[in-house]
């Protein structure tokens, strides 16, 4: 609502039109449809006419490591078990090596070099203030939206107001690495450590939340060192003998600028020396250490699955689980991520859609991790933005065997140096620095999985090294598969009652004429799923005017009759007495505000003031069939004039609204408030003189 405009000790409520009555889509609706994609909505309940729940998954440091990859040594069960509900993908990669950058990505469902986030000091609202993030674009339509545990790299950057419907529920613990060592067995139960904290508060938000529609996002923090977890998560690699990683330096021939040996975070810790290479016992150690802290992530992932099932929500919920890249455990002679080579680039991901045709299947897709925010979005039957980066994998859900992606691409900064590779079926070729002045790799995985021998200088190679480098410089786009190969879904809007892909005057109506009704005709008319058919519902619609399915149409422009305009006056009169201050009645009241301003009235009338409980404040509405200047007078029962609004010049138009109508605010010319009791105003416009009757009461 406006402010009170202040002159010569008069106030009043009155506007200034600037625009043109006919451009309330282009500006008015506009900021409502801004305001939407930031709304905090009323929960919406989950039944069989409603889109699916989303558990998004994801874990830090994490390598395909896994019993379901084919490590038959882990103990995952659990992981391992989702992978029976859905698709395991065989080969994930991340945009990005580094946490932050990576769920950036993630989030966003943009590349870094449009994101332009390349390290873990900047947070995605600094270089993107206007993107709409994956968790804001369910929350846009509906879905409560809450995070667990770890989802951005910084808590500050997690609370983001836009994306989640409630503030983060996250545990960070501050540690002295040099005081620590790498790795510990501990003498705790899981609930005393971040992610056991993490898997209980996701518990309870099921069980809290089981008939909402949510979009839940959880975060482990481990295998992330220290690989610090319970004791018994160890005894169960006490018998375990683990081999040392197959290559222990850099690959032959490889440029400087790839890396190698050991990162300054690893050598923090305590028990790793200063200077030289791990001695085989160490590497052994972080090898089970590693593993205990996977499954005993494994464990609390069960924790989440369990409780899914119990209350009976994996019917209708899709579940995506991934990590944010991978993870070297000794591998060319380093550990962790920051490099562009396969165990670094590669991440596990598995996906479970209920009702999917082939559940427990594993691809050899190549996808990228940008892919999963289009994939939730038609997983749950959502516009897909036109501005991602990625392309859902729903068609590989359904088709495991589908030809897709001829290639993945990633990328990673180091020493200032920019890196950039491609990873095809069989080869993959980086490039460092501009067009690979500082140095260029190529591996062939089925000569050398292992990646032991650069071959991108060797002379053979020479016509497959300009293929692969125009492929890289092509980028991305010209990668993507054939979509027509694609399985489209259905798209539908909650907020669209009678299905005709446009959300309107006539979706409206619908509710309207529901108010109140036991049995409805449209039963899309409960919005929000409580049993009950009211205003609140309506201003769910209002608050979408103008949205269509096609995600990449803008925001529709429609008529509204002059037979529509009581009807909504009555909308707003019963939207601003239930006026609770949340952002539903904000939007749903701005929208209809804007409806009404596009009608253009027969003839000009003063309308009822709005009654209690506005108050002794008192809005006077009224239409002006034509331009005019407009004066109102306020007088009591003999008749004495006791405030006069001297409103000016006003345009044809609608002066219904809050926003727009003539405001008095219970006071006589010398800004006394007037007692109780019957009064009367009149309104004075060119040559028509109308009179009402109002009630004042303090």
């Amino acid at each position: 609502m406006s402010k009170l405009h202040t002159e010569d000790g008069e106030q009043y409520r009155v506007s200034q039109r600037q625009f043109s009555r006919r451009n309330f889509i282009s500006a008015s609706l506009k900021a409502g449809a801004a305001a939407f994609t930031t709304g905090l909505l009323p929960k919406l309940r989950t039944s069989a006419d409603c889109r699916n729940n989303v558990l998004f998954i994801i874990v830090d440091d994490l390598r395909p490591l896994l019993g379901c990859y084919g490590y038959a040594e882990m103990h995952t069960p659990n992981i391992d078990r989702l992978s029976q509900r859905g698709t395991l993908f065989n080969r994930a990669y991340c945009q990005y090596p580094v946490c932050n950058p990576s769920r950036t990505s993630i989030l966003t469902g943009l590349r870094p070099e449009t994101t332009g986030i390349m390290s873990n000091s900047v947070g995605f609202r600094e270089k993107l203030p206007n993107v709409v993030t994956l968790p804001q674009h369910f929350k846009a339509h509906g879905y409560h939206t809450q995070s667990v545990g770890k989802i951005a790299h910084q808590l500050t950057w997690q609370a983001d107001v836009l994306s989640w419907s409630a503030p983060p529920l996250r545990w960070p613990i501050y540690l002295d690495k040099a005081s620590i060592p790498s790795w510990q067995a501990l003498d705790v139960e899981d609930d005393e450590l971040r992610d056991g904290k993490a898997a209980k508060s996701t518990v309870e938000f099921l069980a809290e939340y089981q008939n909402t529609q949510f979009f839940l996002a959880v975060g482990f923090r481990k295998p992330h060192l220290p690989f610090h977890v319970p004791k018994k998560y160890y005894d169960l690699y006490g018998s375990i003998n683990f081999d040392l990683p197959s290559t222990s330096s850099l690959p032959h021939s490889v440029p400087p600028i790839a890396g190698g040996n050991l990162p300054s975070d690893l050598r923090i810790y305590q028990d790793i020396p200063n200077k030289g290479v791990l001695s085989n016992a160490k590497t052994l150690e972080l090898l089970r250490g590693y593993a205990a802290s996977t499954s005993f992530v494994d464990a609390q992932v069960g924790r989440v699955l369990n409780q899914l099932d119990a209350l009976g929500l994996t019917e209708n919920t899709v579940i995506i689980f991934c990590s944010d890249h991978g993870f070297h455990v000794g591998d060319h002679g380093t550990w962790r991520k920051n490099s562009l080579f396969e165990v670094s680039l590669r991440s596990a991901l598995i996906i479970s859609v209920p009702g999917q045709t082939h559940p427990g299947t594993k691809t050899d897709a190549l996808v990228e991790l940008v892919d999963i925010y289009p994939t939730l979005c038609e997983a749950c039957q959502l516009p897909i933005r036109p501005e991602l980066e990625g392309f859902s994998m729903m068609s590989v859900v359904e088709k495991p065997m589908l030809p897709w992606k001829t290639a993945a691409f990633s990328q990673l900064e180091r020493l200032g140096v920019l890196g950039n590779s491609i990873r095809e079926k069989r080869y993959r070729y980086t490039e460092w620095g501009q067009n690979g002045n500082q140095g260029k790799e190529l591996y062939d995985y089925e000569l050398d999985p292992d990646e032991t021998v650069n071959i991108a200088n060797h002379p053979e190679n020479k016509e497959l090294v300009a293929q692969l480098s125009e492929q890289l410089h092509a980028r991305w786009q010209e990668t993507l598969p054939d979509v027509s190969e694609r399985i489209t879904v259905p798209q539908t809007l909650p907020w669209d009652i009678n299905d005709d892909g446009i959300v309107n005057m006539e979706d409206l109506l619908l509710v309207s004429n529901s108010f109140g009704s036991e049995s409805l005709e449209h039963p899309k008319s409960d919005v929000n799923k409580d049993g009950n058919v009211n205003i609140i519902d309506l201003l769910l619609i209002a608050s979408h005017l103008g949205e269509t399915c096609d995600a990449s149409a803008p925001k529709s422009n429609f008529t509204v009759s002059q037979n529509h305009i009581d009807s909504i006056s009555e909308w707003l009169t019963e939207a601003y007495r239930q006026d609770n201050g949340s952002v539903v009645f904000r939007d749903g009241i701005t929208n209809l505000e804007a409806l009404i301003d596009n009608i253009m009235p027969n003839k000009t009338q003063l309308l009822p003031n709005y009654p209690n409980p506005f108050n002794p404040e008192t809005w006077i509405p009224y239409d002006l069939a034509q331009d005019t200047n407009v004066d109102i007078k306020i007088y009591n029962l003999k008749g004495e004039t006791i405030r006069e609004l001297k409103i000016g010049f006003q345009n044809a138009g609608t002066y219904r609204t809050k926003e727009l109508a003539a405001y008095w605010n219970g006071c006589n010319s010398i800004g006394e408030h007037v007692a109780c009791g019957v009064y009367f105003y009149t309104l004075y416009a060119d040559q028509v003189t109308t009179t009402r009757r109002m009630i004042i009461i303090n």
